[in-house]
């Protein structure tokens, strides 16, 4: 299909300043099993393409599932009649940038391995960890388990001769508990519940993420939390693991300094952010150990890939050295606009759409805290009191992505430099650059931990594309800490 969506547009001859066509192919599925019973199979397989027209000063979309020679003639006139209708009421003469004209191929973690879905051996996987989970234990009352596949061939094409062609492979595990007894409910889940292991690669991430082997463990966690005595509140150190801080960078640092974000388009759907355009190059966001890092050649990332959906190459960028706010997580056209505006801010490959039938936006992909050089043992040690907590439940945020307040499923007392007893409804809140300011201890390589979900949203119409986020464990001080309800 590929090579006929070459000759196809190659055929068109677009008539335009520039034009461009993204063709994605997509096949996803999903594998699930719950209290023991296997859920029905779910299959998506779907493609398209989106023709994006720069004509005149002004920039039009189109995108059409009609991948005939007439389907995508048609879309392409219906994407440089917006082009030109645009030209005159835009923000900027979109003629100003320089848009790239890709080469090359990139090829995923585990794309290049044979295409084998074995189901029949997959369901007896999580059938038997879900039949370990619920063992014969009525305080056990739902247990689930499931795996989800996405298989995405793409293809950039551009009218100045640009081709780059993208094949990437995904496997996110999931396995939840859920125990009831005296009138409480406790939760337990490998990953976090929203798909907090998803790594691109093949079958082998089954036994990365643990999955084998895991049913019981994390029915015996959840039975633990039922006991468990309530977290205790007060100002104190936390101990955030990567599955916690996977979702405390999400919220705190990725959307906030999504460059779309901060010139306001979002505002009236996901939110605006408290950063501003003229905070880069001086803004101390955190303590002098925060660095972060937009990463998507990582290669089992979830969100690694070799060029943007605008054609700009990946590279690895430091968007916060040593506490300092350096770069936002803008796209070439955002970047543009910025600099329209009087900002010299560099963007980054992260203009992505979640399908052929969206056009891209300003998205965070992987995004990193780098490791700093104390073990799990240190981290514990330099602790006099305080919790360590494990593994997101629930989160809110303000819309400028300021003020926040996180709950976690796990959560362990820590005393004199010692991990004691488990606690449950282990919650903190805080403000994000005084939060990440107080951060005071940043675990090594080996308490560093590669997470991903399949589920962030944002954009109208709305978007659900892959993020990864991979982080050591971190230390933070002087934290607000509370529990939950009795």
């Amino acid at each position: 299909m590929l090579e006929t969506i070459r000759r196809r547009f190659q055929a068109l001859q677009p008539q335009a300043d520039f034009c461009s066509l993204r063709y994605v192919e997509e096949d996803n599925e999903r594998l699930s099993v719950r209290q023991g019973r296997q859920q029905p199979l779910t299959r998506r397989h779907d493609r398209g393409a989106m023709i994006a027209v720069c004509d005149g000063g002004g920039y039009g979309y189109a995108a059409t599932a009609d991948l005939s020679e007439a389907g995508l003639r048609a879309a392409f006139e219906r994407a440089r009649g917006w082009a030109r209708a645009t030209a005159s009421h835009g923000v900027f003469d979109y003629r100003q940038i320089q848009l790239p004209k890709p080469q090359g191929r990139y090829q995923g973690a585990g794309s290049d391995a044979a295409s084998v879905w074995p189901r029949a051996s997959l369901l007896d996987l999580l059938l038997s960890e879900s039949a370990a989970a619920k063992g014969n234990d009525s305080r056990v009352v739902d247990w689930s388990a499931s795996l989800f596949r996405q298989d995405i061939h793409q293809l950039y094409l551009t009218s100045d001769g640009g081709e780059a062609e993208q094949h990437l492979r995904a496997l996110t595990p999931s396995l939840v508990v859920t125990a009831f007894a005296e009138g409480r409910v406790q939760t337990r889940s490998l990953g976090g519940q929203y798909g907090g292991l998803g790594r691109q690669g093949g079958l082998d991430l089954i036994a990365e993420a643990g999955l084998r082997g895991a049913g019981r463990r994390v029915a015996d966690e959840a039975l633990q939390l039922l006991y468990a005595p309530n977290c205790p509140s007060g100002k104190m150190d936390l101990l955030l693991m990567p599955e916690q801080m996977m979702l405390q960078i999400h919220e705190s640092i990725g959307h906030p300094l999504e460059l779309d974000r901060i010139l306001g388009d979002e505002r009236n759907y996901a939110g605006t952010s408290f950063v501003t355009p003229d905070m880069f190059g001086h803004y101390r966001y955190g303590s002098e150990l925060l660095n972060v890092t937009f990463d998507p050649l990582l290669r089992n990332e979830l969100a690694s890939y070799g060029r943007d959906d605008d054609g700009k190459p990946a590279e690895k960028v430091w968007l916060i050295r040593n506490g300092i706010l350096e770069r936002p997580l803008g796209g070439d056209i955002s970047a543009a606009r910025a600099r329209l505006n009087g900002f010299a801010l560099d963007g980054v490959a992260n203009s992505r759409a979640c399908n052929w039938n969206r056009a891209p936006i300003d998205r965070m992909a992987n995004l990193n805290v780098e490791p700093g050089d104390q073990s799990l043992a240190q981290l514990v040690a330099g602790i006099e009191r305080g919790v360590l907590m494990q593994t997101n439940v629930s989160w809110s945020i303000d819309d400028s992505r300021n003020k926040f307040q996180f709950g976690c499923e796990w959560g362990q007392l820590i005393e004199n430099g010692e991990l004691k007893g488990v606690v449950r409804n282990p919650n903190y809140r805080g403000i994000s650059a005084n939060f990440w300011r107080s951060l005071k201890a940043v675990g090594d390589e080996s308490t560093f931990n590669v997470m991903g979900t399949p589920y962030c949203g944002k954009g109208e119409p709305n978007q659900v594309v892959r993020v990864g986020h991979a982080s050591p464990a971190c230390v933070f001080g002087d934290v607000d800490v509370f529990g939950g309800a009795a």
